[in-house]
């Protein structure tokens, strides 16, 4: 992935769903998430047991924060996956059948899957993988 594009995708992003945002401070979701959130980006958690996390409410799906988002009239535009590579596949089917998905979906650093990749890069979507958003946004930005 070319730099100026992930330059321009963070900068030209405001709105970030966490896939599988712990709650466990010491988890990495949850530190990149905070990192996010105090670089000004509204962070949307996606954790199945819902609650609140980082002040947000935590959406239990894919399908429900984008459903939500899209009643207030919300752009998500960045779905940052911390999920298994071998849940990838399911995270690209799942993107392709909202009706406003997101700009770019991010996957974290050690995490791929070719196949979601040929799928989504078929489409509008952008698609990063195997990239920390955090240490990117450290290593354009700072």
């Amino acid at each position: 992935m070319q730099d100026s594009k992930l330059r321009t995708i963070l900068k030209e992003s405001k709105v970030i769903a966490v896939l599988g945002l712990s709650p466990e401070q010491t988890k990495p979701s949850h530190k990149v998430a905070r990192f996010l959130q105090e670089k000004g980006y509204k962070i949307l958690p996606i954790y199945p047991k819902g609650g609140e996390i980082l002040g947000e409410c935590a959406y239990t799906s894919i399908k429900e924060v984008f459903e939500a988002q899209n009643k207030v009239g919300l752009q998500i535009d960045i779905l940052n996956v911390f999920r298994k590579s071998e849940a990838l596949l399911e995270v690209a089917r799942e993107v392709l059948e909202l009706a406003n998905p997101p700009k770019c979906v991010w996957v974290q650093l050690g995490l791929q899957n070719a196949q979601a990749r040929k799928m989504l890069e078929n489409t509008k979507i952008m698609y990063v993988e195997n990239l920390c958003i955090k240490l990117e946004y450290e290593r354009l930005f700072v």
